[in-house]
């Protein structure tokens, strides 16, 4: 069932491709189809999923390079499930925002190109790639995967964008970053797996295997000394700050955001980044629990920085693309921050916050992004009014951005809450700096709503449309989630929990303490 999960979407991307090429509309058809296939099974998977038991589920195993101990092993705990929902549920929402995003243009000949075909095939592999690297149980199936979804997103920034030269520039950042990260990342799988298969190690051989790692971890059988382990773990973070990104590994974002198109842009900060995040919570924590402890105050520290930052950078901004894009390296830093203050808690409500701010930057940036294709510029100081001409529109973005800032009763304020919490109890001062800079977010969010939605309309504010029906079955289902989360959020803490809790007794259970 796994294994269709990832294959579905796959199956899509070639379906789409193979429409003829004047059939810009039946290609997107197919991949919404097959991406409605992939969330329908998701959901079998949610249902069928026990949130109590122990361990992964859903395990399927084959051998793939058996002379390196490498397997395809798939399986699925309460983080991964998390994610394999957010990412079922947002890519259908995400083709239907980019249906007219990219239109077929005439080439040599009077031909018509394929470029409609293209982008929603692409969107699709990214989707594949994505679930494979949230459903692998072996750490050499996940690193290819996890720089392989590298290849479609620069094509998806760098050929599709609005300014070609920027996005150009923008996708060359994007990849230069992330593969350096990469590199660092596949020194460190190396270095792991010469450490399996050193003598005097719990394994007959070298695996790769992250659950016979993790065990041994947690027992203190690595069988590696303090400062290797330490240097293996610098290398599976290196690797996941820049991909999450957090604090100073952010720079590429902005671009990469602004200069893609909305859909792109949400893909990239609500599915994509959160790979990042991931990692930190099933790799670095479960196999490096003494480094994940010995390294966690300065991590904590870059996160801080990182939260400040985001929203200081926001409230600067007079793009409102940008601006968005910001709040999501401000947000990035509380998950982060969540993740290693080490306590179930911080934890639980990071995984819960990656869940939480995909669907509040979906919404904002989706209809950020309808705006913006209205009056063709995303500069703030241009709007006037727009609420007196399109109430709809407005009221969905204010929705939206409340959520962003974590209003009660919004998604993201239940996440937000537990993370503080959960860090009070283990870094005082950085929670208490933390919560300080939620007022920064309250800041940059009313600010933009005012300029934009309220005052005299302009003549040019007055001719901008409402959100129409296929809009309004984007932005619907999202507004309805954050509000059906933020006012019960029990069901998705009751499967995150179990998962998250024997995350962070490992540290513990080595004998350091946090400072």
């Amino acid at each position: 069932m796994l294994t269709a999960l990832w294959v579905l979407p796959l199956l899509g991307a070639a379906g789409a491709l193979i429409v003829p090429r004047g059939s810009a509309g039946a290609a997107r058809v197919v991949a919404l189809a097959f991406s409605l296939a992939a969330l329908a099974l998701s959901a079998v998977v949610a249902v069928r999923f026990v949130p109590g038991a122990m361990g992964y589920q859903f395990v399927e195993s084959a051998t793939w390079i058996p002379r390196f101990g490498a397997g395809y092993v798939l399986g699925v705990d309460g983080v991964a499930l998390t994610l394999v929902l957010l990412t079922t549920v947002l890519v259908p929402l995400l083709l239907l925002a980019g249906w007219r995003d990219v239109a077929p243009t005439n080439g040599e000949h009077g031909a018509v190109s394929r470029r409609p075909h293209t982008y929603v095939a692409l969107i699709l592999v990214v989707e594949s790639m994505v679930l494979v690297s949230l459903l692998s149980l072996d750490i050499l199936l996940f690193y290819v995967f996890f720089e392989a979804m590298l290849v479609p997103m620069y094509f998806l920034i760098g050929g599709f964008g609005p300014r070609v030269g920027a996005a150009r520039a923008a996708a060359v950042k994007f990849l230069l970053y992330n593969l350096a990260g990469g590199l660092v990342m596949l020194a460190a799988v190396i270095g792991l797996y010469a450490v399996t298969a050193a003598e005097g190690s719990p394994f007959s051989a070298g695996t790769f295997d992250v659950r016979a790692i993790a065990d041994a971890a947690a027992t203190g059988d690595l069988g590696a000394s303090p400062a290797v382990i330490n240097a293996l773990f610098l290398g599976f973070l290196v690797a996941f700050a820049v991909k999450a990104p957090l604090w100073p590994l952010h720079t590429w974002l902005p671009g990469a955001a602004v200069e893609s198109t909305p859909a792109t842009a949400v893909l990239m900060m609500a599915i994509v980044d959160k790979v990042g995040t991931f990692g930190m919570l099933r790799y670095c924590l479960q196999l490096f629990p003494d480094a994940s402890a010995m390294f966690a105050p300065w991590i904590v520290g870059l996160a801080v920085i990182g939260i400040v930052y985001g929203a200081i950078l926001a409230i600067g901004s007079t793009d409102m693309m940008r601006l968005i894009a910001y709040t999501s390296i401000s947000h990035f830093g509380f998950i982060v921050l969540g993740i290693f203050a080490l306590t179930a808690q911080a934890q639980a409500g990071s995984t819960l916050y990656m869940l939480n701010h995909g669907i509040a930057t979906a919404a904002l940036f989706l209809v950020a992004g309808f705006l913006v294709a209205r009056r063709g510029t995303a500069e703030i100081a241009e709007y006037a009014g727009v609420g007196r001409t399109a109430p709809v529109l407005a009221g969905t973005f204010l929705v939206a951005g409340l959520a962003t800032l974590s209003l009660p009763g919004l998604a993201p304020f239940v996440s937000e809450f537990l993370v503080l919490v959960g860090t009070y109890a283990r870094y005082e001062a950085a929670a208490v700096v933390a919560a300080v800079a939620l007022v920064l977010s309250a800041v940059y969010i009313l600010w933009l709503y005012q300029r934009v939605m309220t005052g005299p309309t302009t003549e040019a504010d007055r001719r901008i449309r409402d959100l129409v029906p296929r809009e309004l079955v984007v932005v619907a289902p999202l507004l309805v989630l954050v509000i059906g989360l933020g006012v019960y959020p029990k069901p998705m803490l009751d499967v995150i929990t179990p998962a998250v809790d024997r995350t962070s007794v490992q540290p513990a259970e080595q004998g350091v303490a946090a400072p």
